[in-house]
């Protein structure tokens, strides 16, 4: 029973390695595509085929992260009564919260400058946990007819602004991505709560499929068709083009394009097109690959068992080989400390290379990163007793 387990944590550390890698892909963008500092590649009018698919496929990253975050946590509670997960929870999220505004804060920035705060995906991890601590403690029936109501319902709100001030930002920390002005500094709020923090509370009771006790023939086959299910509902909303996205697709110049405008779906905040196209085909992964075991799999889980580890250095290593890059190419160190956020730097216009290079520094940094995630997984495997190590 104990090898079963094993193997059931193993593919879903599989997905997260996947997704780990794939995000990594997104952020060399954002450090050395030179079209970054001029349009967003998810815009149609002015990205192309290639583009718009490398963007695309990043997606998948952080309701992945989110919706296993959950999944760990209810691992954990597995081990624990829920008044010592609650306190595991509000701890681990508080962490995150700082590491936000912190370590990860220096690592896009390479200054501590706190006139404009930047709250993304470890934000919304960290805070989805706070809250996290308190639901598991409501009824599972409740929780999750809510998670399901939030998640199909949101979009509803799209057009709702309040005119207060006060009210407006509290609303954008809620359901909007925009900047809020808190006096002497001003918070860029890229990850709001809702539905965010629902996704991972769907994690958390996702977590009941891979139960020891569980008979994995049918979590296989519960998986297929939650994901299954999911995914056409996609296709069924989006070709209806009513309802789901706050942005319909319309036809193109070109089928490429045409294509391009189905998927283009919104992240910020989710949409729920957006959550069914990404959590849908993860769901199958999981139901995929369950049992499927060889030498770069095993690679991929080494990566997905320390994603906070990878998540910290990898952004540190592409932005110190981007200001090795920005000098080589004509410009200083100083055009690569950042303000907000890198693609909105105005100096950096004009630096940059094409997408084959970010696809080249993507490969090379990912080869050169699994030694040391590597040595850090067996350094975490053989040292359990430091509690510190929960935390990255």
């Amino acid at each position: 029973m104990q090898t079963d387990r094993k193997k059931r944590i193993k593919s879903i550390d599989l997905l997260r390695g996947v997704v780990m890698v794939i995000m990594a892909l997104d952020h060399v963008r954002d450090y050395f595509h030179a079209d970054a500092y001029f349009f967003d590649p998810s815009d149609i009018t002015q990205t192309n085929v290639p583009l718009f698919w490398t963007r695309f496929v990043t997606h998948f990253c952080a309701p992945v992260f989110v919706f296993l975050a959950g999944t760990s946590a209810f691992f954990v509670g597995q081990r624990r009564d829920k008044k010592s997960l609650s306190i595991w929870l509000l701890k681990r999220g508080l962490w995150l919260v700082v590491a936000e505004l912190t370590i990860i804060k220096l690592a896009w920035m390479f200054k501590l400058d706190y006139s404009t705060i930047l709250l993304q995906v470890i934000w919304v991890l960290g805070i989805g946990m706070v809250f996290l601590a308190g639901f598991i403690h409501l009824p599972k029936k409740l929780m999750i007819g809510l998670a399901l109501i939030v998640i199909f319902g949101h979009n509803l709100l799209d057009s709702f602004a309040p005119s207060d001030s006060v009210a407006s930002g509290v609303w954008t920390f809620l359901h909007v991505f925009n900047m809020v002005n808190m006096g002497s500094f001003q918070v860029l709020v890229g990850y709001p709560i809702i539905p965010w923090i629902f996704v991972m509370l769907l994690g958390y009771y996702f977590g009941e499929f891979y139960k020891p006790l569980y008979d994995s023939k049918l979590r296989i086959k519960r998986l297929f068709q939650i994901g299954l299910g999911l995914t056409l509902l996609f296709f069924i909303l989006r070709t209806v083009n009513v309802y789901g996205d706050p942005y319909t697709w319309a036809e193109q110049d070109s089928l490429g394009m045409t294509i391009a405008s189905y998927f283009n779906i919104t992240k910020y905040p989710p949409s729920l097109l957006y959550l069914l196209i990404t959590l849908g085909p993860s769901i199958l992964f999981l139901s995929f690959m369950e049992n499927v075991q060889n030498r770069w799999t095993e690679k991929l889980v080494v990566i997905g068992r320390v994603p906070m580890f990878f998540y910290i250095v990898h952004i540190y290593v592409i932005h110190a080989l981007a200001v090795v890059a920005a000098i080589a190419t004509g410009f200083s160190f100083s055009d690569m400390v950042i303000d907000l956020w890198v693609t909105l730097q105005p100096q950096l216009q004009g630096y940059g290379f094409n997408l084959w290079v970010v696809y080249l520094v993507w490969i090379v940094l990912t080869v050169a990163l699994y030694p040391i995630c590597s040595w850090y997984n067996d350094y975490k495997t053989a040292n359990r007793q430091k509690w510190w190590l929960s935390y990255l």
